[in-house]
């Protein structure tokens, strides 16, 4: 049994190829939820939703988010009355009032709709619609979560990571965002002061993750900081995982992040901006998977390889990587 920490776009590209080392049906994924927010009402979880589009074969391999050839009619229409109506455009929060009355998953990351600053595919907000609708009938984020994932067909078991809400707010010289604001709309520019899991510290694991980090646990390749971060704040995480098998995979290419903000947000929280920070942001790991041109020198086994990941035989490398940093461990 093996389980995946996943967020962002590091792990889900490690995923396409990981059957060539860990049986599907013998895998759990735990995905970062500290990423979602309400939008125009909807809850999305976009790390979640990678993983279901990608379980389920639909997934856009260019962007990595939404759905292959999916249309984004409604989120044009939205922007056009926007435009018309002289309505702001941008990330624009729901009054301080309304950011914790309503669900509670919610808490500290409601978005009006207006000219909506995702773009949402017309199918991807089926999805959310259905989630939201199954929240609001009583259901936690897991059995909605799970309700999904059988209708996208996956062979792995996907959990998110708490069924509470867990909001990932980043502190810069512009003020206080959320991630998606931080990264989607203002594209990772405003300079970060600091990182912040609003609400980690009261919430708890969902139901299964306990008990799935008592396996061998693999950290893929995604932002140690807003991708893997929100996770090991939850009560229980980090003694678990420090009694567990623990491979990380590096998400950098010698200095360079392997996709997203990582080494701003790394230097942010004061770690090493760089594989070597890997030692600070997860001490508990047994061994590592870095680059084959990386000369970083940890105390624990390390495997190299090339952990570029470009397409599913790429995956397929660097699994059977970490499938031999395992066995070093073990």
């Amino acid at each position: 049994m093996v389980t995946f920490l996943s967020g962002g776009t590091g792990t889900p590209k490690l995923l396409d190829g990981a059957a060539a080392a860990f049986s599907p049906e013998e895998t759990t994924v735990i995905a970062n939820t500290g990423d979602d927010i309400e939008l125009g009402g909807l809850f999305v979880s976009p790390d979640v939703d990678t993983l279901l589009f990608q379980g389920g074969g639909v997934l856009d391999r260019e962007t990595w988010w939404g759905i292959d050839g999916d249309t984004h009619r409604t989120n044009t229409a939205l922007a056009d009355i926007a435009s018309a109506a002289g309505l702001p455009e941008g990330p624009q929060y729901l009054p301080e009032d309304k950011q914790t009355a309503g669900r509670e998953i919610s808490n500290w990351r409601r978005f009006s709709g207006t000219a909506e600053f995702m773009t949402i595919g017309d199918r991807d907000r089926a999805v959310h619609i259905t989630r939201t609708s199954l929240l609001d009938e009583g259901l936690t984020l897991s059995e909605a979560t799970g309700r999904l994932a059988d209708a996208f067909g996956l062979e792995v078991d996907l959990l998110p990571m708490s069924d509470d809400p867990v909001a990932s707010l980043i502190h810069t010289d512009d003020g206080l965002m959320h991630f998606q604001e931080y990264w989607v709309a203002h594209r990772g520019e405003p300079s970060v002061e600091t990182v912040e899991f609003r609400g980690s510290s009261h919430a708890e694991p969902a139901p299964g993750v306990l008990d799935a980090l008592e396996d061998t646990v693999v950290v893929g390749p995604s932002n140690p900081v807003t991708s893997i971060g929100p996770m090991l704040t939850l009560p229980g995480v980090p003694d678990t995982l420090s009694q567990s098998t623990v491979v990380a995979v590096s998400p950098f290419l010698g200095d360079d992040a392997f996709s997203g903000p990582a080494g701003d947000l790394m230097a942010a929280v004061n770690a090493t901006p760089n594989t070597a920070g890997l030692a600070t942001a997860y001490p508990f790991a047994d061994a590592f998977v870095i680059d084959e041109d990386d000369d970083t020198a940890f105390d624990q086994p390390t495997i190299q390889t090339d952990i570029r990941i470009d397409s599913p035989e790429d995956a397929a490398r660097v699994s059977r990587a970490v499938k031999d940093a395992i066995d070093l461990v073990d």
